[in-house]
C-alpha cells in the first residue's frame, strides 16, 4: 500500500490559521509544533529560541518529546554544531543523531529513540532568532518538499513571534498612556 503524500499547502494553511488565532507567543508556538508533527511523518518537533546573549537555545515549545529529554540540559550554541550551522540560515540534516558529533546530546537521543533530525532556522529580517527541529525514530532522509515546508513554517513562526512581541509592546504603551491620562485627569 502506497503512503499518501502530505498536502503541504493544506498543512501550511493550518499553521497560518493557528498563527492568526492568537497573539500569545506560548500558545502559538505550541500549536505550531503540534501542526508540524501532524503534517509530517515524524516522532516529534521542537522550537527553540536564542536567548538574549545568543549563547543558548531556550525551549519555546515541543510536541512528542518526553519530560526527561526536554530537561536533558541546556542547548549551548558553541557545543551544538547542528544548531550553529542552522543559525547561519540553512537547513541542516543529521542522519543519525545518536552517533553524529554535531548533536550535543547523542546518548539522550538514543534513550529517547531519536535517529534522524532536521533543523531549520527561524529567520527574521535576515537574522536567525531560533530553530525548528523535527525528529524521527528511524534513520531517514527528508524530501525537498518537507524541507521547504519546514522552512516556511519556521519563517511564519518567526513572523508570528515578532508580531506577538510588537503587540505586547503596543499594549504596554497604551496601558502606560492610559494610566498617565488618569493621573493628569485626577489632578
Amino acid at each position: 500500500m502506497k503512503v499518501k503524500e502530505m498536502d503541504y499547502f493544506v498543512a501550511l494553511y493550518d499553521v497560518a490559521r493557528v498563527i492568526n488565532a492568537s497573539l500569545e507567543p506560548a500558545d502559538v508556538l505550541q500549536e505550531i509544533v503540534g501542526c508540524v508533527v501532524k503534517a509530517m511523518p515524524v516522532k516529534a518537533c521542537s522550537l527553540r529560541l536564542l536567548d538574549s546573549q545568543e549563547k543558548k537555545l531556550v525551549m519555546g515549545a515541543s510536541c512528542g518529546l518526553s519530560d526527561a529529554y526536554l530537561h536533558k540540559g541546556p542547548i549551548l550554541v558553541k557545543e551544538s554544531g547542528l544548531d550553529r550551522k542552522a543559525l547561519k540560515g540553512k537547513a541542516v540534516f543529521l542522519k543519525d543523531a545518536q552517533t553524529d558529533k554535531n548533536f550535543q546530546y547523542g546518548e539522550k537521543a538514543a534513550a529517547e529513540g531519536i535517529r534522524s533530525v532536521l533543523v531549520v532556522p527561524l529567520m527574521l529580517k535576515k537574522k536567525a532568532v531560533g530553530v525548528l527541529r523535527v525528529y524521527t525514530e528511524k534513520t531517514r532522509a527528508f524530501s525537498e518538499r518537507e524541507i521547504q515546508f519546514l522552512e516556511a513554517v519556521a519563517n511564519l513562526s518567526a513572523i508570528a513571534l515578532d508580531n506577538a512581541l510588537l503587540h505586547k509592546t503596543l499594549q504596554t504603551r497604551c496601558d502606560l498612556m492610559t494610566a498617565h491620562k488618569y493621573r493628569i485627569d485626577d489632578n
